[in-house]
């Protein structure tokens, strides 16, 4: 039996109004992201320019569903079950990035590694290990502090200089070894570097004897950096010449695959 005009008209309005809300609720979790993981119901109208009985239907799906809690103080904070997605997508972006860090390991000689910043540390997400015997290693997973790391120095560069501080202030910065910057001003000044270099420079800061080059992911879905780490013999000022355009080139490439303009490599 066909299908009335009246039926199928319907159906594509409640369709478009189904597809308008989950955009809405993603915009709402992104910028209660944004703003630190708990926000109050005005702020997110005022940012979002959605009316308060919107945002507040969308909230209580939300709720519902896990991805959203509301505390006692009435604000609403993300919700735990966004965890398992975050940890799940997190491995993915790893095994996406995995052919291009061999690539980088093929065309530098050196370890290829992947990081994110998670919170105030940065993660390590994968990487593909050098084919030399003295070669560099740092487990998937292992969490460090940004201030003494080339990634870290690379994810924080376009930070505004204020939340930079206040990052430094809540983690501390001890040395991990005697070339670690370990003032705020330091820092700073180093990432002023990596603005006006496009690369940032772990030189025996993490690590005696290392050296580390990175860059980030431009328009990557999540704050992502890229490097190449070895012994500071091999990774050489004529070296950093070779080897930064290569990076550049590689996360330009990582990006348009993470955002599926480019081939996965």
């Amino acid at each position: 039996m066909p299908t009335s005009s009246a039926s199928t008209t319907d159906s594509a309005k409640s369709s478009g109004g189904g597809v308008q809300s989950l955009e809405r609720a993603f915009d709402l979790l992104e910028r209660m992201a944004d703003a630190g993981g708990e926000v109050g119901l005005s702020e997110l109208s005022a940012a979002g320019g959605l009316p308060l009985p919107t945002i507040h239907r969308l909230m209580r799906t939300l709720v519902a569903c896990g991805y959203v809690r509301q505390q006692p103080n009435r604000r609403y904070a993300l919700g735990p079950r966004l965890i398992r997605l975050g940890e799940s997508a997190s491995r993915l972006l790893g095994t996406w990035a995995r052919p291009h860090l061999a690539r980088l390991v093929e065309e530098t000689g050196e370890t290829a590694n992947m990081a994110l910043l998670d919170g105030d540390e940065v993660v390590y997400v994968a990487q593909v290990p050098s084919k030399h015997s003295m070669r560099m290693f740092t487990e998937v997973g292992r969490r460090v502090l940004p201030h003494s790391t080339g990634v870290g120095k690379a994810l924080l560069a376009h930070t505004p200089d204020h939340e930079v501080r206040a990052l430094l202030a809540r983690t501390g910065m001890p040395a991990a070894t005697d070339r670690t910057i370990t003032t705020p001003e330091g820092f700073l000044a180093a990432l002023e570097d990596v603005r006006r270099l496009g690369y940032a420079m772990d030189d025996n800061e993490q690590e005696m004897g290392v050296r580390c080059l990175a860059v980030t992911v431009p328009d990557s879905p999540t704050a992502a950096a890229i490097s190449i780490s070895g012994p500071a013999g091999r990774v050489t000022e004529a070296a950093t010449e070779r080897i930064v355009p290569v990076l550049q080139q590689v996360a330009v490439d990582l990006s348009e695959a993470l955002s599926g303009t480019g081939p996965a490599a």
